[in-house]
């Protein structure tokens, strides 16, 4: 970029910076306790996405940090595999994140089915609220869904002074409070004023709160020295990738935030009329950036959408923002770690609460309807499959559910034999996909044709027709021809290959083209 036209952007993006770093702050944070490790880890995430990611990234509008949508599945991971194994996992997650943005995979990240995604989303935000629920409270959130949900009734009842409780009742009100103002603020905000994060305002005031009337609550620990939050990555540790465990894990890591860059990088291009994202360039840039997050023992990273549209109404037009939003992180971290432990951590908990409310999107879910009952049913299974197992095996049904239906599609045939005018010829008409499925009932209907009839076959009806079929068609013709059958097949409209492959066909009559 010239130093004019650098001249000319930078105040603009300079702002859009502030206003991104400002939503960014609570996020890294409380997703970072949501996933059971540190604050500090979601801020390193935070910096190297902007620095790193927002220079390398190929969707410029586009901001990287940690994402609520893999919280629950870092949970997981350092609660089974240990908190030193989480780097490893990173590494080859972001290489194999690396090797696909190379080999120019980024377009089929985004074939995954939306009721799949909208539902592994709906239940990552079912898990985030049942567990941060706990952390309002003060507590410990449980290692599953089901059990966070029927410990809460002992959490409230041990909150409750009134039954002997301690201070949990006043990190309860703070998380609710938070909640509250982040709701009225994004329902009534001024559009003076729709630079200012709902986030950043109801822990703001939360916090003023709880140091005006010296609440006993817990708050953010954040090291003074953030080089001691990194925790280098051991050779040592790399050998245990030889566990098949891990390296699920790591496919997973990659696939998951993979997906949700991408598509988010998508959202991001409906919102302006700038340069398109290049999702190869993007994708790799995101395997730089959680091969990075490995090596120092940070959350794993995705192009985040929260942040990315904020980004985009706040006017940035370049990655400048996205860059600069990497250094006020660090800067604050640096500068001003003793306001991040005034922070309680029910706060931010409240924040992570009502972002896994907002990610249930009962709209996409009704959206979905007008494509049929399959994608309704397949976004509500992932769901309760992540609710009640993992984030695995929901996406791997989903997965299932939708292969499941293109196969259903994929064999529907309508076979009709149908009488002509004239004598002795009838039709038989093919409506749909001719597969291998359809040959038993392909078959049947060839039997019950008369000796002696000509019998036509258009093909123009047919999405596909596969070798099976086409040799049944044969094998019949050929059997039948001594008894003065005669098969007429009608290829016009077909492509050129498959017009060959009828041309070769022997003893069956004619083909017409």
């Amino acid at each position: 970029m010239r130093a004019a036209q650098l001249k000319a952007v930078l105040p603009r993006e300079l702002l859009a910076s502030v206003v991104v770093f400002l939503v960014a702050l609570p996020l890294c944070m409380g997703i970072a306790i949501a996933s059971g490790m540190p604050p500090a880890k979601g801020l390193i995430t935070g910096i190297i996405g902007g620095l790193v990611v927002g220079w390398l990234a190929g969707s410029p509008l586009q901001v990287s940090g940690p994402a609520a949508g893999l919280a629950v599945l870092v949970f997981e991971l350092v609660r089974q595999h240990g908190l030193a194994m989480l780097g490893p996992i990173l590494l080859l997650a972001g290489f194999l994140q690396l090797v696909a943005g190379r080999l120019r995979l980024g377009c089929w990240f985004r074939v995954t089915a939306p009721a799949v995604v909208y539902g592994m989303l709906a239940g990552i935000g079912v898990l985030i609220v049942l567990s941060q629920v706990h952390v309002m409270l003060d507590g410990v959130p449980k290692p599953s869904g089901l059990d966070n949900l029927s410990g809460f009734p002992a959490a409230v009842a041990h909150a409750l002074p009134t039954l002997g409780g301690g201070p949990g009742w006043q990190a309860g009100l703070l998380g609710l409070s938070t909640i509250l103002v982040m709701g009225l603020w994004e329902k009534f905000r001024p559009q003076s004023l729709r630079f200012i994060p709902g986030a950043l305002l109801g822990v703001g005031l939360a916090t003023l709160a709880s140091l005006a009337l010296a609440l006993n609550v817990k708050r953010v620990e954040v090291p003074a020295n953030l080089a001691e939050a990194i925790d280098w990555l051991k050779p040592a540790d790399l050998l245990n990738l030889a566990d098949p465990n891990l390296l699920i894990a790591a496919f997973a890591v990659a696939f998951i935030a993979s997906a949700e860059t991408l598509l988010s990088a998508a959202a991001v291009d409906r919102m302006h009329s700038g340069e398109r994202s290049d999702f190869d360039r993007e994708l790799s840039a995101q395997g730089v950036g959680n091969m990075l997050c490995g090596l120092v023992g940070a959350l794993p990273m995705t192009g985040v959408i929260v942040r990315s549209s904020a980004n985009v109404q706040a006017g940035a037009k370049t990655r400048l923002s996205a860059i600069f939003h990497g250094v006020w992180l660090l800067a604050f971290v640096l500068l001003l770690s003793s306001v991040l432990q005034s922070i309680p951590v029910a706060s931010l908990a409240g924040v992570l609460v009502y972002t896994g409310v907002k990610l249930v999107d009962l709209k996409a879910f009704r959206g979905l309807g007008r494509y049929g009952r399959m994608p309704m049913f397949t976004y509500a299974a992932t769901a309760l499959a992540i609710i009640f197992s993992d984030l695995l095996t929901g996406v791997l049904i989903g997965f299932g559910l939708t292969l499941a239906k293109l196969a259903w599609k994929a064999s529907r045939l309508k076979i009709s034999l149908i009488d002509l005018p004239a004598e002795g010829e009838m039709e038989l008409r093919l409506m749909g996909a001719a597969t291998f499925l359809k040959v038993p009932a392909l078959s049947r209907v060839l039997k019950a044709i008369p000796a002696g009839t000509t019998v036509h076959v258009p093909l123009s009806n047919l999405s596909y027709i596969d070798h099976s079929c086409l040799e049944l068609l044969e094998e019949w013709g050929r059997a039948n021809a001594s008894k003065g059958s005669k098969l007429l097949i009608e290829a016009r409209g077909l492509k050129r290959r498959l017009e060959g492959r009828l041309r070769t066909t022997v003893g069956i009559g004619s083909v017409r083209v």
